[in-house]
């Protein structure tokens, strides 16, 4: 019989762009949720946030923040911002990199790849945010 778990991680960022592993509280939640084989859906429930699978290396690190700025650079002058918003660069950062990712579970782990770890990116941060983890299987 299919199970489902359902886990919320809060975050509150110093900065207003910042990336954050979250790996091992995903995993935490896989173990939690008594799952052996399934589905891992993890995804941010903000629109100027992300959800992302990459490599943990520092300069790989600077290079997507380098790479997103170029593509959607921090301006005054997007049509957003006459709401009264300034985040109109954060939404189009997170059509880049993506809401979630979907991971598979087997054996009780989270499936992933020898260098695959998971991140959290802020990009309009500094006030409460969470993201969803949702397990499904056997």
């Amino acid at each position: 019989m299919t199970k489902a778990y359902t886990e919320y991680l809060w975050f509150n960022t110093k900065n207003r762009r910042e990336l954050i592993k979250i790996t091992e509280k995903v995993q935490e939640a896989v173990k939690k949720s008594g799952i052996k084989e399934g589905l891992c859906l993890v995804s941010a429930m903000h629109l100027t946030a992300s959800v992302f699978i990459q490599d943990d290396e520092e300069g790989l690190h600077e290079d997507i923040w380098q790479w997103l700025e170029k593509l959607a650079p921090f301006k005054s002058d997007y049509k957003h911002h006459l709401t009264g918003e300034d985040n109109a660069d954060a939404h189009l950062k997170n059509l880049l990199t993506h809401l979630q990712v979907v991971v598979p579970v087997t054996e009780g782990k989270l499936d992933l790849g020898p260098w695959q770890e998971i991140f959290y990116a802020e990009y309009d941060g500094q006030r409460p945010k969470r993201v969803v983890i949702k397990i499904l299987g056997i």
